[in-house]
């Protein structure tokens, strides 16, 4: 797949019926000749620009620096307020990232484990969101702005928002680019794997790339 093809589906969108609002773009690729039940995909991309919409991040630490870099930060003494279940389910669907200081993960686990583990939100090591105690989160906070969360355990195919109308039409290829080249690598054949690649706005038709 090469930019060229990218720009040319934009341009199909571009053709469809448009809203009063600046619709999303989302990715989406199909896989093939790869059993996701045997290996299901579970990973991340940072891609190099902004997804055109505000990313909520909490934070479960204490002595972090820069937290108001955060959105909502919880304290190990509230805990159990924002564990009781109503109150936990909220936070994980209000949130779209958490971040949580290394020496308090086990408590963490414990008190929220249930409901972020469930929704794949729990503080990821792998994407760096288990931090020491007295950790800069602003570097951390502004990587999370531009990553996204791709998984494939059932249905055979990967789906993210990769940016909306309102943004630079080159920051929205190199975001595509960014997130193909990405999943390529995680797939043992690479292209191979891959039976199609359709792009899409919130509310329009998948054009194939």
């Amino acid at each position: 797949m090469e930019r060229q093809d990218v720009t040319k589906a934009i341009d199909e969108l571009k053709k469809q019926p448009q809203k009063k609002f600046s619709q999303s773009y989302d990715l989406i690729i199909n896989l093939k000749n790869f059993n996701v039940k045997q290996t299901p995909l579970d990973f991340f991309v940072t891609m190099p620009h902004s997804l055109g919409k505000k990313i909520k991040v909490a934070a479960f630490v204490e002595q972090a620096t820069d937290q108001k870099a955060c959105d909502l930060i919880i304290r190990e003494s509230e805990f159990q307020k924002y564990a009781e279940k109503k109150t936990a389910k909220k936070l994980g669907e209000e949130y779209d990232f958490f971040i949580a200081q290394a020496n308090l993960m086990g408590k963490i686990a414990a008190a929220f484990g249930k409901v972020l583990g469930t929704k794949g939100k729990m503080p990821n090591p792998k994407l760096g969101c288990v931090v020491p105690p007295n950790a800069n989160l602003e570097p951390l906070v502004k990587k999370l702005e531009t990553t996204v969360h791709l998984t494939a355990k059932k249905a055979t195919n990967l789906q993210c928002m990769v940016g909306k109308q309102n943004q630079n039409e080159n920051e929205i290829i190199d975001n595509v680019m960014s997130v193909y080249q990405t999943v390529t690598k995680q797939l043992p054949d690479e292209t191979q794997n891959i039976k199609n690649v359709s792009i899409k706005l919130t509310m329009s038709k998948p054009v194939r790339i």
